[in-house]
């Protein structure tokens, strides 16, 4: 299937999505039960939302506050270059930080939003001054500090 087409779901394949979305773990067996299709179609389907680009990978999720990366920021990045290479090459950059946890080229007054997760204000700070400011084409950046999480990992309230 071609990346850019969305495959035709049914009620069946959202409600597999829904509770995977829930539990990544559940075992093919209860999977079926909870979707009220037997275990050998409920299997299929499951091939067939990985195979199709539906399912990309199963993974754990952490609790970032227990890590002690409790500190979020969000920060807005204007570039002195938008040019197709300009931007390539600044988005190679930033996937090589650690600390940047998401980046979404936007449509607006500034070109990147970026997620910046750390310990603390100073770690921030250490990011910012020794990897976020020396960026290729960067001409200024905007931070805005949360102050609470009120919604996140929601994918599947959509499905």
């Amino acid at each position: 299937m071609d990346q850019s087409e969305q495959p035709d779901l049914d009620r069946f394949d959202r409600a597999i999505l829904r509770v995977l979305a829930a539990d990544g773990r559940i075992s093919v067996t209860e999977l079926a039960r909870e979707i009220g299709l037997s275990k050998s179609p409920t299997q299929a389907r499951l091939r067939r939302l990985e195979r199709d680009g539906v399912i990309t990978g199963y993974r754990a999720l952490f609790d970032p506050i227990r890590l002690g990366l409790d500190h979020v920021s969000f920060v807005e990045v204007r570039l002195h270059d938008t040019r197709e290479a300009a931007l390539a090459e600044f988005n190679a950059a930033v996937v090589r930080i650690p600390e940047i946890e998401q980046v979404h080229l936007i449509a607006g007054n500034f070109d990147y939003l970026m997620k910046i997760r750390t310990q603390s204000m100073a770690d921030y700070r250490r990011v910012l001054a020794d990897h976020i400011s020396t960026l290729p084409h960067l001409a200024n950046t905007s931070t805005y500090v949360a102050m609470q999480a009120v919604k996140e990992n929601a994918l599947s309230d959509v499905i």
